[in-house]
């Protein structure tokens, strides 16, 4: 790959990241500024959806930061940036609920989610250990250069395996808020537009990881056939 090509490549690579990040933050800071109808707080909304379906166990805690909201399984908590866990708009609702929509997968055993905390720490030995191998793999042996493409091959397969994990979240919770009334019909398409923007960073995540993994797999081929 000619240098030309690298720069290409390298500014797509940026690009598609920054992009999403852009997307999903002005689509928040828009919606985050519109009220819901109900007048309830995220740490509200999360609360009634957790003990509607009997997560009673499943605590609710304030963070810091913007979006920064998560579920922790190991715990069994539900950690609300401060925005959400206090604030009463569209964007908090739709990201409670987001959040909360992970918890029942975990209530319920969602395959992909199970699958993807089995991953965890596969992927990040292989993501961080990854380019040691190719490179190795480049001066010394081809062996090493398979080694590290596999090891990184399972980085992108936890970023893969993500995305029906976070869609999946996202579907449950436009269903509970509908099937609960936490959220009216007007509204509906703006909790649509966060949870979307919001997905945007996983596909990019994913997409530049399997660009990646592409070039890695380019790289030892290419080194193959200069032996």
């Amino acid at each position: 790959m000619s240098l030309g090509a690298y720069l290409i490549y390298f500014v797509i690579i940026m690009a598609i990241p920054i992009w999403a990040q852009s997307k999903v933050r002005g689509t928040f800071n828009k919606y985050v500024q519109v009220p819901n109808e109900t007048g309830l707080t995220g740490a509200q909304v999360a609360r009634r959806i957790l003990d509607e379906h009997g997560l009673y166990n499943v605590d609710i805690e304030e963070i810091p930061g913007q979006l920064s909201d998560h579920y922790d399984p190991r715990s069994k908590v539900l950690r609300l940036s401060s925005a959400i866990y206090h604030g009463n708009s569209v964007a908090g609702t739709a990201v409670a609920a987001h959040e909360v929509g992970h918890a029942i997968q975990d209530k319920e055993d969602y395959v992909p989610l199970r699958f993807r905390h089995a991953l965890v720490p596969v992927a990040n030995f292989g993501s961080s250990m990854a380019w040691i191998f190719i490179i190795a793999g480049m001066i010394f042996s081809a062996t090493l250069g398979l080694i590290g493409v596999i090891f990184f091959a399972a980085a992108v397969l936890f970023q893969i395996v993500t995305l029906p994990v976070e869609f999946n979240a996202s579907r449950r919770a436009m269903v509970q808020l509908e099937t609960l009334g936490l959220i009216h019909s007007e509204e509906k398409r703006s909790a649509r537009k966060v949870l979307s923007a919001a997905a945007l960073t996983y596909v990019a995540a994913a997409l530049v990881a399997v660009l990646e993994l592409l070039r890695f797999v380019l790289m030892f081929v290419g080194t193959n056939d200069e032996d």
